[in-house]
């Protein structure tokens, strides 16, 4: 679901995380039926990081360019074959069917959320251990490389 917490509008479509490379660079491209939206969370706030392409989509969608406090900073309806940066830094951007900026009503400055419908995944680092205390932190171990968990090596200078 996404939530237009300015004018207390809601849209109630599934809703999924790109917040991986290559969950990214996938984005929707080559999707029929675009039926959900897509957030996109970048590395950085920037205008480059957030600008889209929209070569090999099937269809028109609205966009929504948000910056890290999650205010509406631009949003339009992309066409295909065409690219598009936004008019601010942005450090989310929310790809959807047409229709969501009309649902939501959105305008510049408004503030936006979303709850992801795919509950099991989650945007969160966790640290794992490692066996045979081998850290990727900073510290004397170096630079550790290793083909599977049972062939590890730690070299030390």
């Amino acid at each position: 679901m996404l939530i237009n917490e300015t004018k207390g509008r809601a849209w109630h479509g599934r809703v999924k995380l790109a917040d991986t490379f290559f969950r990214r660079f996938r984005g929707l491209m080559l999707v029929r039926d675009i039926n959900y939206a897509l957030v996109f969370v970048l590395p950085a706030e920037t205008k480059a990081n957030a600008s889209i392409h929209m070569f090999f989509m099937l269809s028109d969608i609205d966009v929504i360019w948000l910056d890290s406090s999650r205010r509406v900073v631009d949003f339009k309806t992309a066409k295909k074959w065409r690219v598009y940066t936004p008019k601010k830094a942005a450090r989310y951007v929310i790809e959807g069917p047409v229709g969501v900026i009309k649902a939501l009503d959105v305008g510049e400055g408004d503030l936006i959320s979303w709850t992801p419908s795919d509950e099991g995944r989650k945007s969160v680092p966790v640290k794992v251990p490692l066996p045979g205390k081998i850290s990727f932190d900073k510290g004397p171990n170096g630079m550790a490389l290793t083909e599977g968990v049972r062939e590890i090596e730690v070299r030390r200078n």
